[in-house]
């Protein structure tokens, strides 16, 4: 038997091999069809037909194995160079004094393949830096990013990228490390690597970690390095599959990123187009609660002394939080402005704006706390319910996460900690407590509980966050398998819909006329029984609703579209601007079929004269704006 027969076919080995007759078993991920190194001829088998083949597909469907995201990101220098009529007056300064060679001469541009292998540009490694710890699957709710390879081009390029790491990040003391052959004890610090409690939590790797590593933790890949060879590409890509039970915050790994800089994916044919997400960190969330807390408080009914001193406590820390940011930071440049005026107490005197604009430009900002993730998952989870009393909603979903919590710690009452709250764990457990229980029994609970969440055995921990915020500037992307029956089903659907606008059924989506079950019935004898099946289509677009399919191939008809929005291109009643923001929605739904993605309203064209909050200062307006997209949206699903 060969085990990794991809390798053992070179050499002696395969001269072994030959000389014995035995019968040969070979196992391999990757099989090789190249001259001088085909697998397939060994083993006297027609090119590219194993004898037996277990796909990555099926191996994720069978639950063995979980599936990537592509994150595919296009730099510009990565791309196209770095050209030198493009650049700055004082980059173009140093461009002269870096590649003016011995004869004054200067080339026009420096091509893309030099980057990384001799030229290292410090922005371009930043910026894949930013968008790794901007989107990257993190673990310990959103406080640490999860376990990450790096695939660099070569030691220097490894080495590099660790120093801006340390420079951009110095917080994270520890996080990355490089691991190649020129460190000693590379094996240890793989094995240090591969355990999940230690760091580091980010390997720089230059071909060590390609392949014959099983990480199940790693849910980070990172290739910043041209990859020719295909079966090394699987190989990498193997690295991130591995299963791994509760490691997001008691749920299971359910699929790992592959950040694509250099173009790889696109190279072997993997990947379309797929809408991506930002975690919402925990500390990020419990600053949001905080703001809202502080505004609902400043009500006349909450003028009491005692929550006026919880207000105000609540403002010191978020100071504490706002003012410990580093200005220097790249991303808190971005949004100083908003930095600045949070840094300053007489500006917590909170409109309902301010707490958008403290969760848009400050919460995504703020620093991990050192607490214990228990402890802070706890905070999270009492700020919620205190917010819910105050704005008088529900919290019977956390008040049940909360006594699950309370109902464990009351048996493990062995724990002194643990004993010196029976008292107050006892009157909980009664449930008049928490019927009679305002802020200050609330905060009282928090305070004195908080620091016990660390007996709680993990598996238990039932209560969960996924705070999630839309991903805007990159092209997320999900594995497609080079499977041509799929790829002849995508177009013979999408075709046959272009092709017969004129189908009732279709013709409703495209007028935005509400469709009834017998219409969705017709879509689905045409894609799941005509041209071909359910599984077929699920395979390609997942749970998409039909009629939502065929509206966005379709796109909304311009005249329905105006007609929708007639009441918002009064210029009597509205400016320019806002009509212009009205238009720009239009525009969109009528090429796209619906809006169901509204953080594309954060940036251009829609903001090209304002953000949403500069243009509705009458919120009911927008409100209005909302309702007829939402009505859109709808009308593209059954009643």
């Amino acid at each position: 038997m060969l085990d990794e027969a991809h390798r053992s076919v070179y050499n002696k080995y395969r001269a072994i091999f030959e000389y014995f007759d035995a019968p040969l078993v070979g196992l391999t991920a990757t099989p090789k069809n190249e001259v001088g190194r085909d697998t397939y001829s060994l083993f006297e088998l027609e090119e590219n037909m194993p004898t037996y083949g277990y796909d990555l597909p099926q191996a994720v469907t069978d639950g063995y194995l979980v599936n990537y995201q592509i994150i595919d990101t296009k730099l510009k220098f990565m791309q196209e160079g770095i050209a030198y009529d493009e650049l700055s007056e004082d980059e173009k300064e140093a461009y002269e004094n870096t590649f003016t060679d011995e004869n004054g001469e200067l080339p026009e541009k420096i091509v893309p393949s030099a980057l990384n292998e001799y030229i290292f540009n410090e922005d371009t490694i930043r910026q894949v830096l930013r968008t790794l710890m901007t989107y990257g699957q993190k673990i310990d709710y959103g406080q640490k990013i999860g376990k990450t390879i790096i695939f660099a081009k070569n030691h220097g390029h490894a080495e590099m990228i660790l120093k801006i790491f340390d420079s951009e990040y110095p917080e994270y003391v520890g996080y990355a490390a490089v691991i190649d052959n020129y460190i000693n004890y590379a094996q240890n610090a793989i094995d240090v690597f591969s355990t999940a409690d230690k760091l580091p939590q980010i390997a720089i790797s230059v071909d060590m970690l390609d392949t014959g590593i099983d990480i199940p933790e790693i849910l980070n890949l990172v290739i910043f390095k041209p990859v020719l060879s295909k079966a090394k590409f699987w190989q990498m890509i193997g690295r991130g599959t591995r299963l791994c039970l509760e490691l997001l915050d008691g749920k299971d790994k359910a699929c790992f990123y592959v950040f694509d800089f250099c173009g790889v994916c696109e190279f072997f044919g993997m990947g379309k187009g797929k809408e991506g997400h930002e975690t919402v960190a925990l500390q990020s969330a419990i600053f949001n609660l905080k703001a809202q807390i502080i505004f609902k408080l400043q009500d006349l009914e909450y003028q009491t002394d005692e929550l006026i001193a919880f207000r105000k406590r609540l403002v010191a820390e978020m100071l504490e939080k706002v003012r410990e940011l580093d200005k220097n930071r790249f991303d808190v440049k971005l949004h100083l402005r908003y930095v600045e005026k949070y840094c300053l107490e007489e500006n917590y005197t909170l409109q309902y704006e301010d707490t958008l604009l403290i969760a848009e430009h400050v919460s995504p900002l703020i620093l991990p706390d050192k607490d214990e993730i228990g402890a802070i998952r706890f905070d999270a989870l009492m700020y919620g319910i205190e917010l819910a009393y105050l704005i008088g909603k529900s919290y019977s979903r956390a008040r049940n996460d909360l006594m699950k919590r309370v109902n464990l710690l009351s048996g493990m009452a062995n724990i002194p900690e643990i004993m010196m709250q029976a008292g107050l764990l006892q009157d909980i457990r009664q449930g008049s407590y928490l019927e009679m229980a305002g802020i200050n029994e609330f905060e009282n609970i928090r305070e004195n509980l908080r620091d016990l969440m660390k007996y709680l055995p993990k598996s238990k921990l039932l209560y969960t966050t996924d705070f999630k915020d839309e991903i805007l500037s990159l092209d997320w992307k999900e594995p497609e398998f080079n499977d041509d029956s799929l790829r002849n089903y995508k177009m013979k659907a999408e075709q046959y819909i272009r092709r017969h606008e004129d189908n009732p059924t279709i013709a409703k989506l495209k007028t935005n006329v509400p469709l009834t079950q017998s219409d969705i019935q017709s879509l689905e004898k045409i894609l799941w029984s005509e041209l071909g099946s359910k599984a077929e289509y699920e395979a390609i677009y997942g749970e998409k609703p039909l009629g939502e399919f065929v509206r966005e191939i379709v796109g909304l008809d311009m005249a329905t579209a105006k007609k929708a929005f007639a009441e918002y291109l009064n210029e009597a009643r509205f400016d320019s601007r806002q009509i212009y923001f009205v238009n720009q929605i239009i525009e969109y739904i009528v090429h796209n079929g619906v809006m169901k993605d509204l953080s594309v309203l954060q940036s251009a064209p829609f903001t090209d004269r304002g953000s949403i909050i500069d243009l509705f200062r009458d919120t009911s307006i927008w409100f209005g704006i909302k309702a007829v997209i939402d009505s859109i949206n709808a009308n593209a699903l059954a009643a």
